[in-house]
């Protein structure tokens, strides 16, 4: 049984998130004695989200091991869901981290801690120049699947987190007021919210086996019947495996000539050219079922 890779170049992807992984260990390291050594909030929530980001690309990186193997009898597809399974948990990962931040950015507010500035931008420096390398690795793969827009997601809220620190020290150097960092702390909360719910949206269509977005079954079933000796189409359903990897099946009822003059075999190459051709969402792993007229007798209750 053949493995369904369809070019995502996992070899290299996992390189890439080896990489990420190390560097972003490396900076979860410095910004945890830089907290506690400053007594930050927007640093120590930086270094709580370094480390649900860590182990969100060590499950990138799993998931991207994982989809590297064959199909087999048990699992048909392979382990190619794996990487919609990885991205969907860093999403709800980042969803709890956003909450958190809120929720201690205001008691922060209430009651503001003293702050050393000085230290604070030098582990917000060295973390954003992690953060910096982190993205240029992954930067050219992030639209590879939704497992490296997951990994690539995280990186790039770290390093708006790291951003967010730096700003934090300047202001209290500057100004003195320490509530800055809880607000800088819940901004960065606001910056990782948007991009979280859609990754995590789209990955839950996924798993529910939603139609594939930006195909369009009432226009898929058009075309169907616009094929000479197609009388009509019932159980029509379309879902994605994981990325690049759509499906669809069809009962497809024609012509009973069709059936004993030979025509039928070529009404089927017809139709998978059809679905793989005339969309947007081209959908290469397409099954037709062909029916005679009479056959609806005996299936079960069918729907369109």
């Amino acid at each position: 049984m053949s493995e369904h890779n369809h070019g995502q170049n996992i070899p290299s992807n996992r390189v890439r998130l080896t990489i990420a992984f190390g560097i972003t260990s490396a900076i979860l390291v410095a910004e945890i004695v830089g907290a506690l050594l400053t007594g930050s909030l927007a640093l120590l929530i930086d270094a709580a989200h370094m480390f649900t980001d860590a182990g969100g690309l060590l499950l990138a990186l799993f998931a991207a091991n994982l989809a590297e193997r064959p199909a087999n009898l048990r699992r048909t597809w392979g382990h190619a869901r794996a990487e919609v399974l990885a991205a969907t948990a860093q999403a709800a990962i980042l969803l709890g981290v956003g909450i958190f931040i809120f929720i201690e950015g205001v008691q922060r507010l209430v009651n503001p801690p003293d702050i050393a500035s000085g230290p604070l931008a030098i582990f917000g420096i060295i973390g954003l120049i992690g953060n910096l390398a982190s993205i240029t690795v992954l930067v050219s793969v992030r639209g590879a699947n939704f497992n490296m827009r997951a990994a690539f997601l995280e990186v790039v809220n770290d390093a708006l987190g790291s951003v967010a620190v730096i700003i934090s020290a300047i202001i209290i150097a500057t100004t003195g007021w320490m509530r800055v960092d809880a607000v800088v702390a819940m901004l960065i909360g606001v910056l990782i919210l948007p991009r979280t719910f859609k990754l995590l949206f789209e990955t839950i269509d996924v798993l529910m086996e939603s139609t594939p977005r930006g195909l369009d079954l009432d226009s898929v079933r058009a075309h169907i019947l616009e094929l000479p000796h197609v009388l009509s189409v019932h159980d029509l359903h379309a879902t994605q495996i994981s990325t690049g990897l759509p499906v669809l099946t069809a009962h497809v009822v024609i012509d009973d000539e069709c059936f004993y003059d030979g025509h039928a075999p070529e009404i089927t190459d017809e139709l998978q050219k059809c679905v793989a051709e005339h969309f947007d969402v081209q959908i290469e792993h397409s099954t037709f079922q062909l029916e005679r007229l009479a056959h609806a007798k005996h299936e079960h209750a069918t729907h369109d």
